[in-house]
């Protein structure tokens, strides 16, 4: 059973940082593609950062490039994204996903697997 559990929402204020953790369980973590897709109220689901299973190829939604990094820890079956300079315009429920592939794909369509997201809200 594949399971991919976030952590490390939180309040924070605008220009603050925090650090998104997602642990995988269930699959063969280095042969999944890993993306990063956040929701805020009112609004769809929306791509914000993907790494490749090698962690050698990264891709960024416009809004956050800058200022969030994806990376992944394959021993650890771990990605992470730190986000810095952080807006009110962040706040949203943030997922982590899991894409048995070794491409890079924003499109949230193909991702096989989901977590249950975390919280982050940003104060201004």
């Amino acid at each position: 059973q594949v399971q991919l559990v976030e952590s490390g929402g939180g309040l924070v204020q605008a220009g603050g940082s925090l650090r998104l953790s997602c642990a995988a369980s269930g699959l063969t973590f280095s042969r999944y593609g890993m993306g990063w897709f956040r929701q805020a109220p009112g609004k769809e689901r929306e791509f914000v950062a993907a790494v490749s299973w090698s962690g050698g190829s990264t891709s960024y939604a416009d809004s956050v490039k800058g200022r969030f990094t994806i990376s992944r820890d394959n021993a650890k079956k771990t990605v992470y994204l730190q986000m810095n300079s952080l807006k009110p315009e962040d706040t949203a429920v943030y997922y982590c996903a899991a894409r048995k592939d070794i491409v890079v794909t924003t499109n949230q369509d193909r991702y096989d697997y989901w977590g249950q997201g975390t919280q982050v809200t940003v104060s201004s």
